[in-house]
């Protein structure tokens, strides 16, 4: 925790909490010390009715103690989420954040007294305990339609076709995200499905049909062939022989992207995995497999998915005797 000393102790013990006993990764560490940095520093603020554009940077919040987090009042907090909302500024222009990103650290401050209060018992009360969140729009995922997903699979080409080719049958076949796909060993690979290691530390399987072994096993004819390999156990390997990145995953998958004539702006790695959950729901997969499926924590994360067009119920209304009457003039 030598990288958070401008935070005060009873914050270093909260992220030391999550990375060590809740297992939690790196980025949402770093998220959590961001996020809750920023809440206390606006605390002082408040307490010390300093002037609302002061630059939240040159805040110390070293000397912030139990007795000092015991005077936090809800009001404080809402005057927080107003700060986010119309007062922080993001460029000369723009004033405000994002509705996700309001949420985002709201979930950061209501961990932060769940921490305080049920885990260490520093707190009796948790102001923020029955707190809403900022009202999302929910967008439907955007994903790819059974030809788009041929078209992208056949413009596969280059050096590193075999490699990309197999990369983008399990995001089309597994649904599984970048940082798990990166993270694949060899060791992970069975002959019907894959280990992942997804959020929180968590593994589950994933099974994968026969083309989509085949592609695998395609490839690992080229990767065996590879020698002085940086990580010797890691799936996938970049051309320079190390493990690949998130980033290099999400530059090839724009790459063929483009190459099959598709919008590269509009889609993207995450938007395989949607496509992979939409097919999966349309093709008779109920929600709840799905949801083991995707990792997801909590099944009203993988409802988003069932916006899609179910076929069946298509054709039962068309069925119904009804919908063939027209009196229309």
């Amino acid at each position: 925790m030598q990288r958070y000393q401008d935070c005060p102790l009873i914050l270093r013990d909260f992220l030391s909490y999550h990375e060590t006993i809740k297992g939690q990764s790196q980025q949402t560490i770093a998220e959590y010390y961001l996020d809750l940095r920023m809440f206390l520093r606006f605390m002082k603020l408040v307490k010390n009715e300093l002037p609302i554009d002061t630059d939240l940077s040159s805040i110390s919040i070293k000397d912030i103690d139990i007795r000092f987090i015991q005077n936090i009042t809800l009001s404080d907090i809402y005057d927080f989420l107003s700060y986010l909302a119309h007062d922080r500024e993001i460029t000369k222009s723009e004033v405000g954040v994002s509705t996700a990103t309001r949420s985002r650290k709201l979930s950061a401050i209501k961990s932060f007294y769940k921490y305080l209060t049920v885990r260490t018992k520093q707190l009796e009360e948790n102001p923020v305990a029955d707190l809403e969140y900022p009202k999302l729009r929910k967008a439907l995922p955007r994903y790819l339609s059974f030809e788009q997903c041929s078209a992208l699979l056949q413009a596969v080409q280059g050096q590193n076709a075999k490699r990309d080719y197999a990369i983008l049958m399990l995001f089309l076949s597994c649904g599984i995200r970048r940082a798990e796909l990166v993270g694949l060993n060899l060791s992970d690979v069975y002959e019907d499905r894959i280990r992942v290691v997804g959020k929180g530390n968590k593994e589950r399987f994933v099974y994968f049909g026969a083309s989509c072994r085949r592609a695998i096993d395609v490839y690992l004819i080229e990767r065996n062939k590879k020698e002085k390999v940086s990580d010797p156990k890691a799936l996938f390997i970049s051309r320079d022989s190390n493990r690949i990145s998130v980033s290099a995953v999400h530059r090839l998958v724009k790459k063929h992207m483009l190459a099959a004539s598709l919008d590269a702006s509009q889609f993207s790695a995450h938007k395989l995995r949607h496509t992979a959950a939409t097919m999966m729901l349309s093709g008779g997969v109920d929600v709840k497999t799905l949801q083991e499926v995707l990792g997801h924590e909590h099944l009203n994360t993988t409802e988003i998915y069932t916006h899609i067009e179910n076929t069946e119920l298509k054709v039962a209304a068309e069925a119904n005797p009804v919908s063939k009457i027209d009196f229309s003039k």
